[in-house]
C-alpha cells in the first residue's frame, strides 16, 4: 500500500474543500436552518407528536441524511471529473498509483467531507429543537457508512460523466427526488397501506429509517434489513468501480 500517495490526494482533496469553505459548508448548513424554520417550527408547531417524538426532532435524521446523500455524490463526482476534465487524470494514472490507493484518496476525503458536514448540521439542529441519540455509536456508524457508500457512488458518477451538465443528472433527477420521498420529513405509517409497499422500493427509506432508529428507537423497516440493504448497495458500487479500472471505461480514453 503506497500511503503517501493516498495521503496526498486525500490532503489535495480536503484542501481544495477548505479553499472553498464558505460554499461548501455554510450553504448547506443555511439551507438545512431554513428547513428547521419552515418545517421544525412554522409547521411542526401545528402538527402532533410522531410515535411520541415532535416533529421538529422526528425530521432531525431525515435532514441530516439527505444532507449526507447529496454533497458525499456531489464532492466525490466532482473530486474525479475535474482531473477527467483538466487531463491531470493521466498523471496519476501513469504514477505508482493502484486503484485501490486512487478510490480511497478520493473516496476517503468524499466521505470525510459528508461526515463533518453531517456532524455540523446536527450541532446545528440543536439550536432550533431539543433532541438526545439513543444510540450514538450506532448513529455514528450509519453516518460513516451511508457517506463512503454514496461517495463511492458519486465517483462511478464522476467517471461516467462527459459534461459538467451530465455530472447533476443523477443527483438532481434521481437521488434528491428519492431522499424527499424515502421518510426525511414523515413516517411511512402515514402513508395509505398501497404506497406503504410501495415507499419500501425506495432505498433510501432504508437508509433514514435506520438513522432515525439510533436518534430514538424508531424505525419503519427493520434494523437489520436497513444494514443489509447498505451492504448490498456498498457492494454493487465497489464491483461497478473494479469493472472501471479494469476495462477503463471513461477513464483511459
Amino acid at each position: 500500500m503506497n500511503g503517501y500517495a493516498v495521503s496526498a490526494i486525500y490532503r489535495f482533496e480536503m484542501m481544495r474543500w477548505i479553499r472553498t469553505l464558505a460554499q461548501s459548508l455554510a450553504a448547506p448548513v443555511i439551507t438545512t436552518s431554513l428547513y428547521f424554520v419552515v418545517f421544525g417550527s412554522a409547521i411542526g408547531s401545528r402538527m402532533a407528536q410522531v410515535d411520541g417524538v415532535t416533529y421538529g426532532a422526528f425530521i432531525v435524521p431525515g435532514l441530516i441524511m439527505l444532507s449526507i446523500l447529496t454533497e458525499s455524490i456531489s464532492n466525490a463526482s466532482f473530486g474525479i471529473y475535474m482531473p477527467r476534465f483538466s487531463g491531470t487524470i493521466y498523471e496519476v494514472l501513469s504514477a505508482p498509483v493502484s486503484p485501490l490507493e486512487m478510490v480511497l484518496g478520493y473516496v476517503g476525503a468524499a466521505a470525510t467531507k459528508s461526515v463533518l458536514l453531517g456532524l455540523v448540521i446536527l450541532a446545528t439542529a440543536r439550536i432550533f429543537v431539543p433532541f438526545s441519540i439513543l444510540h450514538p455509536v450506532w448513529m455514528m456508524g450509519f453516518l460513516v457508512s451511508t457517506a463512503v457508500t454514496f461517495s463511492l457512488f458519486g465517483f462511478l458518477i464522476g467517471l461516467w460523466a462527459t459534461s459538467w451538465d451530465k455530472l447533476q443528472i443523477v443527483p438532481t433527477l434521481v437521488v434528491t427526488p428519492l431522499a424527499f420521498l424515502g421518510g426525511s420529513f414523515y413516517s411511512v405509517s402515514m402513508l395509505p397501506p398501497p404506497w406503504q409497499t410501495v415507499a419500501l422500493f425506495n432505498p433510501v427509506i432504508y437508509l433514514v429509517s435506520a438513522f432515525r432508529w439510533s436518534f430514538f428507537g424508531l424505525s419503519d423497516v427493520g434494523v437489520g434489513i436497513s444494514v443489509v440493504m447498505t451492504g448490498v448497495f456498498l457492494a454493487l458500487c465497489l464491483a461497478a468501480i473494479t469493472w472501471v479500472f479494469r476495462t477503463g471505461y471513461r477513464l483511459k480514453t
